[in-house]
């Protein structure tokens, strides 16, 4: 199911590549991340109403039912986006040098490893904030929810955010940057308040901390995206296959991490979410180098 899933996120982000550019990219790109802060909002209310009438089974037969009906969407209306004139017959081998290529690309490797490390820290928050919210600090499961959906608005808000106001009348490259700065300031903020260097901070301020940091991926996650795919004009797949690899690849090493030490401390999730931050703003600033021109190859 996730080999297949996998395809779903690659060829997407493919086809945004086929069919805009620049700026008009970077707007459908954070068009996008309202449907990817909505869904898991949607996903658990949908899930829980189902097991009120069935049991775990009928999740599957759910998902069997999307599935088909995506099937049938994809073969009626999406066809293919990318101009006869840009095909290639393609292959493993073709595609393994491709991404060879790209990953020798000192500026597209810089812009994957910082999404991907961004969204090390979003996993960070996703697979610890269960037992943080309501083990440590005592939340019930309706607050804990509700936590979760106001962050997933955040996400979405600043997401629009860019893509509305700030393509176009900002750089990509200073919007990235102000998003991975928050998403720092966010997790030095949750590392001190865990770490009891203000006392007992309780649920608010906690809460408050990881709305921030999650609200500041509107700005991280989009602007990556479309700055490693212009960078790949007649590489989209596989440019996008390499940002899915590498974003779901680091954030499945973040999440075990945030339980090393156990259910009863907060520290290990904001230590690894700064670890990423702090990561990726080494990758934009070593590799990307946003302060220097540079014409967008054609690869």
């Amino acid at each position: 199911q996730g080999l297949a899933g996998a395809a779903g996120i690659v060829i997407a982000r493919a086809v945004v590549r086929d069919l805009y550019d620049g700026i008009a990219m970077a707007r459908f790109f954070s068009t996008l991340m309202l449907i990817s802060g909505v869904a898991p909002v949607v996903a658990p209310l949908i899930g829980g109403q189902i097991l009120r009438l069935t049991d775990w089974r009928g999740v599957f037969v759910l998902l069997t039912v999307i599935g088909i009906l995506l099937t049938l969407v994809v073969w009626r209306w999406l066809h293919e986006t990318l101009p006869p004139d840009r095909r290639h017959a393609g292959g493993l081998g073709d595609a393994l040098r491709t991404m060879r290529s790209l990953l020798a690309d000192r500026v597209f490797a810089g812009y994957t490893l910082a999404g991907g490390l961004a969204f090390g820290a979003l996993f960070a928050y996703i697979s610890a904030s269960p037992f943080v919210v309501q083990d440590i600090y005592g939340a019930s499961p309706q607050t804990f929810s509700l936590l979760f959906g106001i962050n997933s608005v955040g996400l979405v808000a600043v997401g629009q955010l860019n893509g509305k106001v700030l393509v176009g009348r900002v750089s990509l490259d200073k919007a990235l940057a102000v998003g991975l700065t928050v998403i720092t300031l966010a997790s030095v903020a949750l590392l001190l308040m865990t770490s009891g260097v203000f006392g007992e901070p309780g649920l608010a301020p906690i809460a408050v901390g990881l709305f921030v940091l999650m609200s500041a991926m509107g700005l991280a996650m989009p602007n990556t995206n479309a700055q490693a795919l212009m960078r790949s004009r007649d590489a989209a797949g596989s440019a996008s296959a390499l940002l899915g690899t590498s974003t779901f690849l680091l954030g499945a090493i973040a999440s075990p991490l945030v339980g090393i030490a156990g259910e009863h401390t907060a520290v290990p999730m904001a230590v690894v979410q700064l670890s990423c931050a702090l990561a990726a703003v080494a990758a934009f600033l070593g590799l990307c180098r946003p302060w220097q021109h540079r014409d967008t190859p054609t690869t």
